[in-house]
């Protein structure tokens, strides 16, 4: 994605602000395949092969700029993404596992 965007000479335009409102607009358009449909009928939205290649695009729309933004900032989004789950283990145990919640 980043040899993408340097052929193009995007690079200019990457910047974190850009690239944070790029994820929230396409975030917002993967919201909007689902805006109105019941429960029922967005669990099945992968069952219909237009819907299903639009949920498809937009997701990998959010995860291209994602990744363009821990790149511009130098985030591992797998290490943070590790860091947080142990965070979260500690901040919200399991039940039956001897911790108390907090």
């Amino acid at each position: 994605m980043a040899e993408f965007a340097v052929a193009r000479d995007w690079g200019r335009y990457h910047t974190p602000k850009n690239l944070a409102a790029a994820l929230s607009v396409e975030a917002g358009e993967l919201v909007e395949i689902f805006q109105w449909l019941t429960p029922e009928e967005s669990a099945r939205v992968m069952a219909d092969p237009a819907s299903g290649a639009r949920v498809e695009d937009e997701v990998a729309d959010v995860l291209a700029y994602l990744l363009q933004f821990c790149e511009v900032l130098g985030i591992d989004a797998l290490a943070a993404l590790s860091a947080k789950i142990d965070r979260n283990e500690k901040r919200f145990p399991a039940p039956g596992n001897g911790h108390s919640m907090e």
